[in-house]
């Protein structure tokens, strides 16, 4: 077979092709110019992201026939062995398949010996982590006294593996994961020099899917190629690595953030279409909440993904959606998608993922608790409400404290219930103040008793937003004091649910009741479904 991959063909020969790694490339660089080389380096980090190039560059650098040099020819026969993995003082051993003490020693026994050819005879060892501790025992005598003719270059990707005996003798470089941008520009211009055709879109898919390798972006570029018959879109790459395009994922927010479940859930049926992952559609989820978060708390960056074609649904989401909303939807989607695999089913299990968020999103201005109840139910059969913020209080013991009269002024005898919806609160504030009742109002002192039941509500910073709303209702500063307890008044949540279920009840009375339904049932044996009455505003 004549063919090569991608990422053999086209790795790196030189440190000025190396992408995204500049930090380990200047050090390297310098060490060469000056003279000033370890004889054991270190190189740690994930897969596919230069180590081993790295280290084969820098055998290239050590062993060029122009001599030591950051700049090796690439045209001698040294550097021409080398790339082609044939050079005879360039040994490189696979740690996980030569884990044996046996075979440590084996490899070393001429570490004494002068190279044959080279200036330096150079041990190039991958995964070092996998050598046993005897291993690790053989290698520390070598690491730590080595004769001038040798370099040790290492590689792993787990360096909390290494005993530190063998890290304290090493020169250890840190290579980073690579940034999905760089990857992209780094894939573009392979395929300008292979002359495929290509979206940019598609790239940025496959770049997202190696998950910061090089390695792996290059080898799903490979398929990709294949996969499309020589040509790169978005719509193929997308079909190829079971993801979906990123407009669900955007219709999906938009509904969340209108609190309409009956058409997100239309977009999941939609979705389920084209048998998705579901754990990667809640990675892009999640990854659309990060950068509509990040756009809302610093309004002036630049977006990494500016090439994105989705950039102005991030821009728009981000004036649309509340913070705190965004915060809660992206804390139930990770939680979420760990808990995934142990859904019956993974598409039952992405729509609890979803009921989740519109059960626990904050209530907008005026709307209450029921309503959104209703709202959601149309669609998942949702029969409560929950607590909106993760970080909870520990609720005191209840206690039952009978009603006192309250101070007399206009303010201080108005309806609680009418105070709650003046003061205009959002999440966990709003819900605090929901499921109180007005105990005493005091001088300054304003005293609320919290339904025993909904204990798990109260938190400092509910606490703090609902106080401040109230000095802003009275226009004076307060003290506010929540005890949980139980009182004969009824909270401004519970009269709110008692108001919808007695509209509920009128609305189901008047079409059982209406002539032209009674005679539709009668003439076409009809049912009617209970679930699909809403009384009308």
């Amino acid at each position: 077979m004549s063919y090569q991959v991608l990422a053999r063909k086209w790795r790196p020969r030189h440190f000025q092709e190396l992408i995204g790694q500049e930090h380990v490339v200047r050090a390297l660089v310098n060490a060469l110019n000056s003279d000033r080389l370890h004889h054991a380096l270190l190189f740690t980090g994930t897969r596919g992201v230069g180590k081993t190039t790295i280290a084969r560059i820098f055998a290239k650098s050590l062993n060029c026939h122009k001599g030591i040099t950051s700049a090796p020819c690439g045209i001698c026969s040294t550097c021409r062995e080398i790339d082609e993995g044939r050079f005879m003082d360039l040994l490189e051993v696979d740690a996980a398949s030569r884990t044996r003490v046996e075979d440590t020693r084996e490899l070393l026994e001429n570490v004494q010996y002068a190279p044959a050819r080279g200036r330096f005879k150079v041990y190039l060892i991958d995964e070092l982590h996998m050598l046993s501790g005897h291993s690790f025992n053989a290698l520390l005598k070598t690491l730590e006294e080595p004769p001038p003719h040798v370099q040790f270059l290492l590689a792993t990707t787990d360096p909390q593996r290494l005993p530190a005996t063998i890290l304290s003798r090493c020169l250890r470089f840190n290579l980073k994961r690579l940034p999905t941008a760089d990857i992209v520009r780094y894939l573009d211009a392979i395929l300008e020099k292979e002359g495929i055709a290509r979206e940019t879109p598609a790239l940025t898919l496959i770049a997202r899917a190696g998950n910061g390798s090089m390695r792996d972006a290059l080898s799903i570029l490979d398929q990709a190629i294949a996969f499309g018959g020589g040509r790169i879109n978005a719509k193929e790459v997308g079909d190829m690595l079971g993801t979906v395009e990123p407009q669900y994922v955007i219709e999906l927010l938009d509904y969340l953030a209108a609190g309409d479940a009956a058409n997100a859930l239309h977009t999941v049926q939609l979705l389920d279409q084209k048998t998705p992952d579901y754990s990667s559609v809640l990675a892009d989820l999640l990854t659309l909440l990060q950068r509509i978060a990040v756009l809302q708390s610093v309004p002036d960056i630049t977006d990494n993904d500016c090439a994105d074609p989705n950039s102005e649904a991030v821009r728009r989401l981000a004036d649309s959606m509340a913070p705190e909303d965004i915060q809660l939807f992206y804390q139930i989607a990770l939680i979420g998608r760990r808990d995934l695999p142990l859904s019956p089913e993974p598409k039952s299990g992405f729509e609890m993922i979803l009921l989740r968020m519109f059960c626990f999103r904050p209530l907008e201005k005026g709307e209450t608790i029921s309503q959104s109840v209703t709202q959601t139910s149309s669609a998942f059969s949702v029969t409560k409400t929950a607590s909106t913020e993760p970080a909870l209080a520990t609720p005191a013991a209840p206690v039952t404290v009978s009603p006192r009269s309250v101070a007399s002024s206009c303010d201080a005898t108005a309806d609680w219930s009418t105070i709650v919806i003046s003061l205009g609160l959002k999440g966990m504030a709003q819900q605090l103040a929901l499921h109180c009742v007005l105990h005493s109002y005091e001088g300054n002192m304003l005293h609320l008793l919290l339904d025993p039941s909904h204990a798990q509500v109260h938190t400092k910073n509910g606490e703090e937003r609902l106080r401040s709303a109230l000095e802003a209702y009275y226009g004076k500063p307060l003290q506010l004091r929540i005890q949980v307890g139980e009182s004969t008044a009824t909270t401004p949540a519970y009269q709110q649910s008692r108001h919808q279920a007695e509209r509920q009840q009128a609305a189901t009375d008047a079409i059982h009741s209406d002539p032209n339904v009674q005679a539709l049932c009668d003439t076409f044996n009809a049912k009617i479904k209970p679930d699909s009455i809403t009384p009308t505003d």
